[in-house]
């Protein structure tokens, strides 16, 4: 099975509305479209431009406020994937939800499904400053091009939730991340490739670019999209099938081999999933294990 995915080096930048916003986000799926791409990633937190519009007194929008604008979000994505026939990441929106708010991943499929997933582990910024709520179950996504799991940006740096989506399935993680410096950015990027390691799966990551100067927290921002896969003789051996030039506006587009990832699962230079020391160390399988003996 091959599938061609997309990573949008999202720009951000003050605008005055939500169709302005709405022809931004086109401009990149269309240009996806025109690649014949199976899955394109908008990164996380991009949907914080909306907060730039402002209110009647010119003050930006805060962050209570970007859940009003989900239900547009949602229409957006839904018929933008069904119009093209891709598989739209779209990036992450916040929700609300039983008076909390939620920093959301959503899948949207080519037959007009959503699927979610939320952020699991949340940074201090987004506890102490937004309030945000974190997630309490990993999913993964049936897709007619293969399994696929969301981890938005701090969750790629915990190597357990990374083995569990594998576990069930995942070959594919889509990483949409949001860093506002170079540190932030090494760190989530480093983890990609640590997890394609450890996993033997493909990791697409991209990030915000440019900045919100009337948005807390949005000011600075960066970003690089990447297609990372683990290092072995099929692959590019720094294990970088495409990655895009830092902070640019642009997309970044390559074509990824999941029968690649089978072949060297079973028989790489390093099998590093077949060769899990469970007996050491506990994993996803250990529950499971007890319950058999």
């Amino acid at each position: 099975m091959k599938l061609r995915v997309s990573a949008v080096q999202y720009h951000l930048h003050t605008i005055h509305s939500f169709e302005e916003f709405a022809r931004q986000v086109e401009h990149y799926v269309k240009t996806a479209q025109e690649f014949d791409v199976d899955f394109v990633l908008f990164p996380e937190f991009f949907t914080t431009q909306l907060m730039s519009i402002g209110n009647e007194n010119g003050e930006a929008l805060s962050i209570q406020d970007l859940p009003n604008f989900t239900e547009q979000y949602l229409s957006l994505f839904t018929k933008l994937a069904t119009e093209t026939g891709m598989h739209i990441i779209g990036g992450t929106h916040v929700v609300r939800r039983n008076d909390k708010l939620y920093n959301v991943a959503h899948l949207f499929y080519p037959d007009g499904r959503v699927a979610e997933q939320a952020k699991l582990h949340i940074t201090p910024t987004e506890v102490n400053e937004w309030n945000m709520s974190a997630g309490d179950s990993l999913e993964v996504f049936h897709t007619d091009k293969g399994t696929i799991a969301m981890l938005t940006c701090y969750d790629i740096e915990f190597p357990e939730i990374v083995r569990m989506a594998k576990a069930k399935g995942a070959d594919v993680i889509f990483c949409p991340s949001c860093t506002d410096d170079r540190h932030g950015f090494h760190r989530v990027r480093y983890s990609c490739h640590a997890r394609t390691i450890e996993n033997q799966v493909y990791v697409v990551t991209t990030g915000t670019i440019g900045s919100l100067p009337t948005v807390d927290f949005m000011r600075g921002n960066f970003g690089q999209g990447a297609i990372i896969t683990p290092n072995d003789v099929p692959f590019p051996p720094k294990g970088i099938m495409a990655e895009g030039e830092i902070n640019q506006d642009m997309i970044v587009t390559a074509d990824l081999d999941l029968q690649l990832l089978y072949e060297v699962r079973e028989k790489g230079s390093v099998t590093t999933w077949r060769d899990r020391r469970t007996d050491l160390y506990p994993d996803w399988e250990a529950p499971t294990k007890l319950v058999i003996q």
